[in-house]
């Protein structure tokens, strides 16, 4: 059986230099959802041209927009880079420079020449869930966000919050806290008997 082997993390955008290559509705879709996970997100964009919706998104976050075609001297201080131009050759290209320089790299579209996948999420304050088919299918990741975010209540940050207080006051060496804690918190997740 075929299973996914990906390794999910969750990156602090604000410390890293991302970089997307493309202006069109593709390239605007990535911005849209790493800045509504990410608002704090350092982002630069390379294209001739780019759509209004991204120029008025770019104004609302750290996103710079470069008018031009791509170019290795772009990915400079580079940490991740994700490719979405209609021009498959740029897309391997940006791919090749890429892995050269240990720099982690997503073509839109195109698994095989994908180090990460940016999945479904869903935010509730402090609470962020991510969702991957292993590149298989998005929209599957799509329709799971939208269960997951109709399923985790509204105040699960009050739950959180107030657990990170109580966890403050618990005694005892990282094992014991770990042991009150998994069993303060057991009721939240078992099965009602019908």
């Amino acid at each position: 059986m075929e299973r996914n082997n990906l390794y999910p993390i969750f990156l602090k955008t604000q410390n890293l230099n991302v970089l997307i290559i493309g202006g069109g509705f593709v390239a605007e879709e990535k911005l849209t959802f790493l800045l509504k996970s990410s608002p704090d997100a350092c982002v630069t964009m390379v294209s001739p041209m780019f759509r209004d919706g991204t120029v008025s998104l770019a104004k609302k976050g750290d996103v710079t927009l470069v008018e031009d075609t791509y170019k290795k001297k772009y990915l400079k201080g580079k940490h991740i880079v994700v490719a979405t131009t209609d021009i498959p050759k740029v897309n391997v290209k940006v791919h090749k420079h890429c892995r050269k320089r240990s720099i982690l790299v997503n073509v839109a579209d195109n698994p095989p020449y994908c180090d990460f996948y940016m999945g479904g999420i869903v935010t509730k304050g402090n609470v962020k869930v991510a969702i991957s088919t292993n590149g298989k299918s998005p929209t599957t990741a799509k329709r799971l966000r939208q269960f997951f975010e109709d399923v985790i209540p509204e105040n699960v940050d009050d739950l959180v919050k107030n657990l990170n207080e109580y966890r403050k006051t618990i005694k005892g060496d990282f094992e014991e806290k770990v042991e009150t804690l998994n069993e303060f918190t057991k009721g939240l997740i078992e099965k009602k008997e019908s």
